[in-house]
């Protein structure tokens, strides 16, 4: 029973976030709004949403494993597993990604990690403190001249169309959240391993399906350098906005299984990114590392379960 709402809460992420982007799109397209506004806000948080409301309906259910496993998780999976499939199928140029979208890498790493070891919790002035950092990651994304993706044609949408898409992708989010979790949890309870190792693995890449579609397809269509700036935005996006906003409504205790090897790792993987960047692109063989570097994790995961 609890795989079947794992299933069915996969399902209803991957609908209700196309629905609430394809509503959200129409929505700001017919407001006239910047091109600049829909890719950085629109896009950027409706593609966030299945992490969002994952984190936020576990630190409610109190379950803080899940909710800072499923950011942790997400972010090294996006880079490991995901970037590393992308330069498989295409090679990343470098120059995809300028200074100022590898600094916010930098700068969200950082801000995450910091919030996480300095106390037992991760308590509501460290959730407005990363908002913050949001706030400012959206004020310079605006300020830019163009949006990094194209914003995809949405077909003329009336006023009906467009709040039943948004309406009914939140309800859907919502209840894919919702059974995510109580299916996450019940598996953690029936095999007696801990939430947060549950939350770093199938809730975490199940979130993650969105940026796995976009990035694969993308690679696949010649346009591996699309699938850079979805990671990159992504991870900035996991940590101030999911993990701020999560810890401004609810606070939320640091669980006492996250080991010092899942921090490194989120650390590890960024690092290893920009110095692939640096050194030129992520072509096959880097991406081959980086999907070794994931298998090893959850070996090393499945291992500590045993």
């Amino acid at each position: 029973m609890d795989i079947l709402m794992i299933v069915a809460g996969l399902a209803l992420l991957l609908g209700g976030g196309e629905g609430l982007v394809r509503g959200a799109v129409a929505f700001a397209t017919r407001m006239r709004l910047p091109m600049a506004v829909v890719g950085a806000v629109v896009l950027g948080f409706g593609t966030s949403m299945p992490e969002m409301l994952t984190s936020l309906s576990a630190a409610l259910a109190g379950a803080p494993g899940i909710a800072i496993g499923n950011v942790l998780g997400s972010n090294i999976a996006n880079i490991a597993l995901i970037l590393g499939l992308a330069a498989v199928i295409a090679a990343i140029p470098a120059d995809a990604a300028d200074a100022e979208d590898r600094l916010w890498l930098i700068v969200a790493t950082v801000m995450g990690l910091a919030v996480i070891l300095i106390g037992t919790s991760i308590a509501r002035v460290e959730g407005a403190i990363l908002l913050g950092g949001l706030a400012i990651y959206l004020w310079r994304a605006l300020r830019r001249d163009a949006a990094k993706e194209p914003v995809p044609e949405i077909p003329d949408m009336g006023a009906a169309m467009i709040s039943a898409f948004l309406l009914g992708g939140l309800g859907t989010l919502i209840a894919g959240a919702w059974l995510l979790v109580e299916g996450a949890t019940g598996i953690a309870r029936g095999l007696g391993v801990s939430e947060t190792l549950i939350g770093l693995t199938i809730v975490a890449v199940g979130t993650s399906l969105p940026e796995l579609a976009t990035s694969v397809i993308a690679a696949r269509r010649g346009e591996a350098g699309l699938a850079l700036g979805n990671i990159l935005g992504s991870n900035v996006f996991n940590i101030l906005a999911i993990l701020g906003l999560t810890a401004v409504i609810v606070p939320i205790p640091v669980p006492s299984d996250l080991s010092i090897v899942d921090l490194a790792l989120v650390a590890a993987t960024a690092a290893l990114l920009l110095v692939a960047l640096a050194l030129g692109g992520i072509g096959r063989g880097i991406g081959l590392f980086f999907l070794a570097i994931y298998a090893g994790y959850v070996g090393w995961l499945a291992l500590g379960a045993a």
